[in-house]
């Protein structure tokens, strides 16, 4: 059996967002761990995040230090079927 290393995965969320919740549910189902960071009430946390990613809404997501977007951009990396190769690292 072959150690993988994982991605580095990293969410900026609310908890009333729709699409962070889906954004989840899919990294929830490719077995991938991941820092959610909540930017409710946080001012701070959510200028880091524009800093970070250049994204305004939530969800965002970075994977191995790669901004990639939100729940779209997510979705369309797993059905052009490049999420798993970047969820993890041999």
């Amino acid at each position: 059996m072959t150690d993988q290393v994982k991605a580095q995965v990293i969410i900026y969320s609310s908890s009333l967002c729709g699409f962070c919740f889906r954004a989840k549910r899919l990294l929830d189902s490719k077995g991938a761990a991941y820092q959610e960071i909540s930017v409710d009430g946080r001012n701070d946390l959510r200028q880091q995040m524009m800093q970070s990613t250049g994204g305004r809404t939530v969800p965002q997501i970075i994977i191995n230090g790669n901004a990639i977007g939100g729940c779209d951009e997510l979705h369309m990396l797993d059905r052009q079927q490049k999420l798993d190769s970047l969820l993890a690292v041999s």
